[in-house]
């Protein structure tokens, strides 16, 4: 749900849909940073014989800023190249696929990536023809599948490391009961529209994979001011695009092929979880997803009186009394909008800012000199007290659906309004759903892995059950 199936246009491209965007310091080499541009919401594991791929005719882009424009200063362009070994066969494999260039091997997967300027100049830091993973497809076909992953891992120039194939998904959400009207399972007997008992969440993408882009670079490559935490130019801007050429051609000379011509256009973006999912309306999804973040002023409104906050009341009478009457009010939602659309400015959380100035923008902030949080980091990131974690830039593991449920119910609203009390239920709402990287056995669990790629192995096909 972060941006999974987001909006209307992008439903039926599963390739370009833009699922989940993460940015930190990672924790096993501080002096990195890694970005993380996750693609192909909900993969069934089994999705055979033609598994999940990247799309050939797919420019994928991530992007950072680092002036306080809101524009992209940085991009690392990905394009795709698939090849057929063996176009007499339906399979994907013959046998089993024990390297990278095993022969048993029939659909093989390569990229490029282009590091380019804000001007659209190349320049050093990319990579070329380095060559995915396959998917995971089961014991037979691919017996040794982190070995595969760890293959697949490139140096970059300048000193950084690229990777983009399958991974386990690692955003955890419990999409039925969030969709059902808000019927947040853990307390779902307070809904006026389900008296049901309270029940624990579920975790919707619990046996799911993603298709993942990984880059690690060093931080001094994204900002020279990485020392000091009260620096606003320590603050750094993160989004990712997915474009497709304007024009596709099916009548074409060779009956079957698809002739794709023309500029690019992008059809999807994201920077922060949930905010196309959640606060924009239907009718500007896909326009939503089209725009450059410097021009999100337009959606601002959206922002700042959340359709969601006015529900919450509604659908669980007498539960958030403040909020009603905060929403009655009319007053713009200032901390939704420091949080979502310009960073947190100092002066509102005793020694943190990640405040990239007044352009109103969607994008992961991400204070590159904060370190990262390597005992007990909390998944609930800023408002559990870990200043590493989301909103400042986005961890695989941070609970980011309970985080901005909090934020949209009111919690953090006395940062811009000392005299506002929360409601209790602001500060417990939850979809029930925790992390964990040691109980192998808990469907609420996701694996993480400690050093790059960090997402964890994607779940196979034959071992997992529907």
């Amino acid at each position: 749900m972060s941006s999974h199936k987001e909006a209307p246009g992008i439903v039926n491209d599963a390739a370009a849909d833009n699922t989940d965007v993460y940015a930190f310091v990672s924790p096993d080499k501080p002096d990195t940073v890694t970005l993380i541009a996750n693609f192909i919401p909900l993969e069934d594991p089994d999705g055979g014989p033609n598994f999940f791929e990247f799309g050939d005719d797919v420019l994928y882009e991530i992007h950072v800023s680092n002036s306080g424009t809101a524009t992209a200063d940085i991009s690392y362009q990905f394009r795709f190249r698939t090849e057929i070994r063996n176009e007499k066969t339906f399979l994907y494999n013959t046998g089993p696929i024990t390297s990278l260039d095993s022969p048993n091997w029939n659909r093989r997967q390569f990229y490029s990536m282009t590091k380019v300027d804000r001007h659209g100049t190349r320049v050093r830091g990319g990579v070329k023809n380095a060559a995915c993973p396959p998917c995971n497809i089961g014991p037979a076909s691919t017996p040794d599948y982190p070995a595969l992953a760890a293959a697949a891992v490139t140096s970059t120039e300048l000193g950084g490391q690229v990777f983009a194939g399958q991974r386990a998904e690692g955003f955890y959400v419990d999409l039925g009961a969030i969709f059902d009207l808000g019927d947040l399972r853990p307390f779902q007997n307070l809904n006026v529209l389900n008296k049901m008992p309270a029940a624990p969440g579920v975790n919707s993408t619990a046996a799911k994979n993603i298709h993942s882009i990984v880059l690690q670079v060093p931080k001094t490559h994204l900002s020279e001011h990485c020392s000091d935490p009260a620096n606003p130019q320590s603050t750094i801007g993160v989004w990712a695009t997915a474009s497709r050429q304007k024009t596709r051609l099916y009548n074409t000379p060779l009956p079957g092929e698809v002739l794709n011509v023309g500029p690019f256009e992008q059809i999807s973006r994201l920077g922060n979880p949930l905010v196309n999912e959640v606060l924009i309306p239907l009718g500007r999804k896909d326009l939503f997803n089209s725009q450059q973040p410097h021009d999100d002023k337009q959606f601002a409104d959206r922002i700042a009186h959340p359709e969601l906050a006015t529900l919450l009341p509604v659908l669980y009478p007498g539960v958030f009394p403040n909020l009603d009457k905060l929403n009655k009010s009319g007053a713009p939602r200032a901390d939704l909008e420091a949080v979502l659309l310009t960073g947190i400015p100092a002066g509102l959380i005793p020694g943190f800012q990640n405040y990239t100035g007044a352009t109103q923008a969607d994008m992961l902030r991400l204070n590159l000199a904060i370190p990262p949080t390597t005992q007990n980091p909390s998944n609930l990131g800023l408002i559990g007290g870990d200043a590493a974690g989301y909103p400042n830039g986005r961890r695989v593991f941070d609970d980011v659906t309970t985080i901005e449920l909090r934020a949209i119910a009111g919690a953090i609203y006395p940062l811009v309004d000392k005299t506002y009390t929360p409601d209790a239920a602001a500060g417990a709402i939850t979809p029930g759903l925790t992390s964990s990287n040691t109980d192998v056995t808990a469907d609420n669990t996701v694996h993480y892995l400690p050093s790059f790629p960090y997402l964890g192995t994607p779940h196979s096909g034959y071992e997992t059950k529907p």
